[in-house]
């Protein structure tokens, strides 16, 4: 009787320890989750599924942002920094004034991104910028541009495969520190983990300063694989730079070697918006590599001259670097800027309440808007949760296109044919909330009209979903989209 009642006593001081645990964890979610959706999914996780709640919230819940894990080791060279500064002053106080028709129409969203709450980044002046559809466009330009370097090449990936183009770019880098350029490489351990016994191997052999973003250890697995870099960033010689959705891989040069047809696309810049991926890289490399890399003139040249015609362009980038969602931000205030069309391309549409709200809305007000994604994703469960928000799209007069002739990979956004977005984030809430990603707002007509028949070509290979016939599916297929749904929180 006595072993039972000490048992009894012991499961009550058990339970009555793991309730204040439970109640010390729900206080914790509820202070640091932003999303109201992601702050109920993960009370409801914890209270109904005991410990195992509790330890998916520690594994993939945590909200990095506000622990700050990851903080800018910028140790800035004091008077080259004034330097830059004035310069890119005297640039910025002239934008204003100037007529050029889409910084006047976006100055509402140029002003979100500058702001130094939402990544400080000014509109800059280019000489060129670039459109590059796939890989079969994009890596011949870049190998031409790499070969080209004098000083340094600054390359950071999310995916970096060992295939053709892995090692043709590899066999360039190691020849460029032969002939006394620095060339560092950040590749993400997860999504380029594919190389860490071979690639890297090599180009750290050579002297190429090569080191992965968050590494991966097992005990700390669930944690490190929730926030992965998934920003395709390269810079030479800070004047020319490539930013986009294309990773380093054969699969992206059509035709592929699996036969899949891989629509992507990325941007070669030419000028000063190069110094705005420069910092952000420059930021992470301090990050993974321990290094201090100083802010110099070898690497943010100012000498530029004026450009004749300069291209505007404005990089935001979001992670858990940063106070805000600075790429949801810019995205919702581009839309709710929008007088006449928006144009939006995803593989995987997830979207934040603010976003979906913000289409709704603009779509009601007589805004075209046109969504393209993939007819067939790469995963069911996130394809199934998409298709969930379609209703309300098509209600609200949104059109939906499905890409029929492969996978549609391109991140971009084109509002009124005047700007244009081009980036690595995904619409969903894992780009917004988890990577770090980066995308370049182009202020310029001709390049946003670019994308725009680019946009229309694809529409070509696309079929649109009939608002009738999608209300009409069966009620199981509604039903499972609907449970899936329940889960896009942790997606």
């Amino acid at each position: 009787m006595t072993t039972f009642f000490e048992q009894a006593k012991w499961l009550i001081v058990a339970e009555l320890l793991y309730l204040l645990l439970m109640v010390m964890v729900c206080i914790r979610i509820i202070l640091d989750t932003r999303s109201v959706s992601k702050t109920l999914a993960y009370l409801l996780f914890v209270f109904f599924v005991p410990v195992v709640g509790i330890i998916f919230y520690f594994s993939f819940g945590i909200n990095y942002r506000k622990r700050k894990m990851y903080t800018r080791k910028l140790h800035i060279d004091e008077k080259v920094k004034r330097e830059l500064e004035k310069t890119l002053h005297e640039y910025n106080e002239t934008i204003p004034e100037l007529e050029h028709n889409s910084i006047q129409k976006n100055w509402k969203l140029i002003n979100l991104v500058a702001h130094r709450k939402a990544g400080n980044t000014s509109v800059l002046p280019n000489h060129s910028i670039e459109i590059l559809h796939n890989g079969e466009e994009l890596f011949p330009k870049l190998l031409e541009e790499l070969r080209k370097a004098k000083h340094h090449i600054h390359m950071e990936y999310y995916i970096y495969e060992n295939d053709n183009i892995g090692n043709q770019i590899k066999d360039i880098l190691i020849e460029k520190v032969r002939q006394g350029v620095e060339v560092r490489f950040i590749y993400d351990d997860f999504g380029s983990k594919s190389i860490r016994k071979n690639i890297v191997r090599e180009l750290q052999a050579a002297g190429v300063q090569a080191h992965p973003f968050h590494k991966i250890y097992f005990l700390l697995l669930a944690n490190r694989l929730n926030y992965r870099n998934h920003r395709k960033i390269v810079v030479i010689d800070g004047k020319t730079s490539f930013v986009g959705g294309i990773n380093v891989s054969d699969k992206y040069i059509n035709p592929s070697p699996t036969g899949l047809y891989w629509r992507d696309v990325h941007l070669m810049i030419k000028g000063y918006s190069s110094l705005s991926l420069q910092r952000l890289f420059l930021a992470d490399w301090n990050f993974c590599s321990e290094e201090n890399v100083l802010l110099d003139k070898k690497y943010f040249p100012v000498s530029i001259e004026p450009y004749q015609n300069p291209v505007y362009a404005q990089i935001v980038s979001s992670g858990p670097d940063s106070d805000l969602p600075n790429i949801l931000y810019a995205i919702v205030q581009a839309v709710n800027s929008a007088q006449k069309e928006v144009l939006l391309t995803t593989p995987y549409y997830v979207p934040d309440t603010a976003l979906q709200e913000a289409l709704v809305i603009a779509s009601l007000s007589g805004v075209d808007i046109k969504i393209l994604v993939p007819k067939k994703g790469d995963y069911t469960a996130v394809s199934l949760v998409t298709q969930s928000f379609f209703d309300t799209l098509l209600r609200a007069g949104v059109k939906v296109y499905l890409y029929e002739k492969g996978f549609i990979h391109s991140k971009t956004i084109v509002v009124d044919g005047l700007m244009a977005s081009v980036g690595t984030a995904n619409l969903d809430m894992r780009s917004f909330d988890l990577n770090f990603e980066v995308s370049a707002l182009v202020y310029d007509e001709k390049i946003a009209q670019e994308l725009r028949a680019s946009f229309y070509k694809d529409l070509e290979a696309s079929i649109q979903l009939d608002p009738d016939r999608w209300r009409k599916r069966s009620n199981l297929k509604r039903f499972i989209e609907r449970f899936v749904r329940l889960t896009s929180p942790f997606m």
